[in-house]
């Protein structure tokens, strides 16, 4: 059994000099699959690379809220993200969402068309969405629940909001996942939040390069650092490291069927 890190950016400049030392040294602890994340579709063909080059690397088709404006609009299109989506190394739309922390007022209507486009496109096609929320649970709840439906699967990434979000996304059918904010001395309420949600439905991640958990905060982060937060998190389900990574690695694959 292995684990596997549900939500990282390998194409990410970051790694640009030892990509292959990062998945070697994350493949040395038992971290042997790895979902490297679109946020914007210019990155398409390096992360299509990745995955032709390593074969145990998936990729995702999707845009970031940050790019909403850049990236949005008529140009994007569910029929250009199913077509992309057919790739076979290609397992989820994402990521997509809400973030209103940077974002101004105005533009937050194009991120909500965002996000429904691709919460559309992932219900066409059969695929699980990764959702971003940041300051934005009560629109990305609205949104959640108008789209629901049978053929809408996905997974709450790097979840450090409220828990409504968390109930409102295990109501749905949701997947929620637990990065290393986690292990920050501040994610006490968040860490009750994690309590709560049943061992069926977890994910872990690590956004790297970004969140990297106690003890290497401050640094790149990287999928080798992914087990301080599976440790973390154990502790919070009241299990074992090896229980954890059995269920949340076959969790990944119940929600990520392509990359079986």
């Amino acid at each position: 059994m292995f684990f596997v890190d549900s939500h990282c950016h390998l194409n990410f400049p970051d790694y640009q000099d030892n990509c292959d030392e990062v998945i070697e040294n994350a493949e040395k602890i038992g971290i042997k699959r790895f979902l490297t994340v679109c946020t914007k579709l210019q990155e398409l063909p390096e992360l299509i690379t990745l995955t032709q080059r390593y074969p145990h690397v998936f990729a995702s088709v999707g845009i970031h809220p940050e790019y909403a404006a850049e990236e949005g609009g008529e140009t994007v299109t569910e029929e250009k993200l199913c077509a992309v989506a057919a790739d076979p190394k290609i397992v989820a739309i994402g990521e997509a969402g809400l973030d209103y922390h940077y974002g101004t007022i105005e533009s937050r209507q194009a991120q909500k068309d965002l996000f429904r486009l691709q919460l559309k496109a992932a219900k066409r096609a059969k695929l699980p969405i990764i959702i971003h929320s940041r300051e934005a649970e009560d629109d990305t709840i609205e949104l959640l629940r108008e789209e629901a439906s049978p053929d809408l699967t996905g997974v709450l990434h790097c979840f450090s909001s409220q828990k409504k979000l968390a109930d409102i996304g295990l109501e749905l059918g949701l997947y929620i996942s637990a990065s290393g904010v986690i292990t920050f001395k501040s994610a006490e309420e968040l860490r009750e939040i994690f309590k709560t949600v049943p061992l069926d439905r977890l994910l872990v991640e690590t956004d790297a390069p970004f969140l990297a958990p106690v003890p290497y905060r401050g640094r790149r982060n990287e999928p080798a650092f992914m087990i301080k937060t599976a440790e973390k998190l154990a502790l919070l389900k009241d299990v074992n490291v090896e229980m954890l990574q059995q269920q949340t690695t076959l969790n990944f694959f119940n929600l990520f069927s392509k990359a079986k």
